[in-house]
This record gives structure tokens, C-alpha cells and sequence, in this order.
């Protein structure tokens, strides 16, 4: 894996990335939508201070039980906010995402909720940076506030080629976020569909030591699943055209796989205030201010 050089952005690249920073300011203004993110990102303060003494009201899941356990009364740890806070976009940009039954794919829209992400970052000057995983490699674009850096990390993602189904492996994610490119503190907004394999241990620590976001996209189909007689559907996870049958065995299919993407949702991300699905048919700019309200109305109890 290695550094990207910041490509020069192609002029339809930059008026559409304008046009989304557009309206994502023109919603900054309209709505209290930055001090929002400031509460969905920071939430508890993750830098590591000290270890007193349980007292009542505090939060019971700052208790240190390893200290707890040797000296026998409850203690709990302290934390102080980090003055300054990095944002790591990690796009997962799998061959499943090139599916859509509309005007648009999932890889679409979740390019779209990368550049709302970052610019957001940008907007609360907040440093940010891009890693683009394909099933062939790794490509790392550093934290920056620079508004151009950011603007050409995003136009580089839009002109990436659509990963090769023939070519596709599973991505890992605990196997692709190095520490080395983690600020420490630094939070992750993974974007793209949930393994297909349940979390090494490795996961676990890595979550311990970053808070993590998770934003995949949906489309229709996946939903509701199919709806007409029969017809054919292009499967970009097998690049070939299959026969979707709108029979019971069918909907039992869909009703398991949908079950699966649920769990392994879940066991990936455990905390749901953690986990945000937009549908290809949503405002992705509409659904991730809800999200980010949703999280700052709960944040005093995390």
C-alpha cells in the first residue's frame, strides 16, 4: 500500500463535487447539522487519562476490571477529549456495489455519502483522509484540511474503475487499517457492504482503540426483494445475468440473505447507533443528517 499523489480533478469531476459542497453548506445553514457531526464524531472523549475510583452516576462502562479485580472495589477510567480529531474514510468499493435497479447503483450513492463524509470534515476543519480498498490492492490518500486535497482525493475516488468481478476477494478490513495510518483516536466511517466472514479478535482491539462508523447503501431490491413474474438481473458479484424467479423459494432466499447481511451488520458493528443503511431510492445528504441527529439526541448517554 502506498500514498496516492493528489491527481489534477477533471472539470465534471469538480462541478459535481462543488455542487455537493453546496448543498452540504446550504444544509450547515438551514440546520444545526455541524454541531450535530461534532456530537456523532466525538461523543466521549477517547484519549486516555487516568483510573479513580467508581463513584455513583458514573458510567458503567468506563469500569477498568482488571484494576477493579486486584484491588478488590470498583474503579473506572478517565477520558479527556482530543483537541484535535481525524477522520478516516475507508471505502470498501466491492464488486456487490455495482448493483442498482434504478437510475443509480449502490457504488454510486455511497461515493456520494464518501464525499458528503469528508466534506463535513472540512466543513468543522477537521483533518480527513481517504482509503480506497479494491479487491486487487489499496490505495491511501493522507489526512489533510486542505479543501483542494480533499476535493482531488474525492475526484480520484469518482474516476476509479469499478473493481472486476473475475478479479474480486473478500475485503478484510482488519487487515487493511495498519496502525501506522491511524492517528491514534483517529475515528473510522467505513462505507460499503459487511464482510462476508464474522470479526477476528483483531477486530475487537481495533475497535477498542477507534470509534467506528459504519454507512453501507441498500437498493429496492435488496429490501423488498423481487417483485415481477421472472426476469433477468445482472449479479455483479458473479458478472453474469441470472433468472429471478418471483416464486416462494425466492422470497425465502431473499428473506435468508437478508437475514445474513443483518447479522453479519450486526456482529461487525454491534452498537446500532453505529450503523447507518440508505436506500439508492433516499437523499443520502437527507439520510446522514437524520443519522447525525439521531446520534447527537443520544449522545449524552454513550
Amino acid at each position: 500500500m502506498g500514498a496516492a499523489t493528489p491527481p489534477v480533478i477533471d472539470p465534471r469531476a469538480r462541478s459535481a463535487l462543488r455542487r455537493l459542497e453546496w448543498r452540504l453548506r446550504r444544509r450547515a445553514v438551514q440546520t444545526p447539522l455541524a454541531g450535530e457531526y461534532r456530537s456523532m464524531f466525538r461523543g466521549r472523549g477517547m484519549e486516555f487519562d487516568q483510573v479513580v475510583r467508581y463513584a455513583y452516576g458514573d458510567d458503567i462502562r468506563d469500569v477498568d476490571w482488571n484494576v477493579t479485580a486486584r484491588l478488590g472495589e470498583l474503579y473506572r477510567k478517565v477520558f479527556v477529549e482530543e483537541r484535535e480529531l481525524t477522520i478516516i474514510a475507508v471505502v470498501a468499493d466491492s464488486p456487490s456495489l455495482q448493483f442498482g435497479s434504478g437510475p443509480l447503483t449502490k457504488r454510486e450513492v455511497l461515493f456520494d455519502l464518501a464525499g458528503l463524509t469528508l466534506m463535513l470534515a472540512l466543513l468543522n476543519r477537521e483533518r480527513a483522509g481517504l482509503l480506497h480498498l479494491t479487491p486487487t490492492g489499496e490505495v491511501l490518500h493522507g489526512p489533510s484540511r486542505r479543501r483542494a486535497r480533499i476535493l482531488s482525493y474525492l475526484a480520484a475516488l469518482h474516476g476509479a474503475e469499478a473493481p472486476d468481478p473475475a478479479r474480486a476477494a473478500p475485503l478484510q478490513p482488519q487487515a487493511v487499517l495498519p496502525q501506522t495510518i491511524l492517528p491514534k483516536g483517529a475515528l473510522i466511517v467505513w462505507l460499503g457492504d459487511p464482510p462476508d466472514t464474522p470479526p477476528p479478535t483483531a477486530w475487537t482491539a481495533l475497535r477498542r482503540r477507534h470509534p467506528m462508523v459504519a454507512l453501507r447503501v441498500e437498493d429496492p431490491w435488496e429490501r423488498e426483494g423481487p417483485q415481477a413474474s421472472g426476469f433477468n438481473a445482472y449479479d455483479p458479484t458473479r458478472g453474469e445475468l441470472v433468472w429471478l424467479e418471483a416464486s416462494a423459494a425466492t422470497r425465502q432466499a431473499h428473506a435468508a440473505w437478508r437475514q445474513n447481511q443483518a447479522r453479519r451488520w450486526a456482529e461487525w458493528w454491534p452498537d446500532p447507533r453505529d450503523r447507518l443503511a440508505v436506500c439508492t431510492t433516499e437523499d443520502p445528504l437527507a439520510a446522514l443528517a437524520g443519522f447525525l441527529k439521531g446520534r447527537a439526541a443520544q449522545g449524552a448517554g454513550r
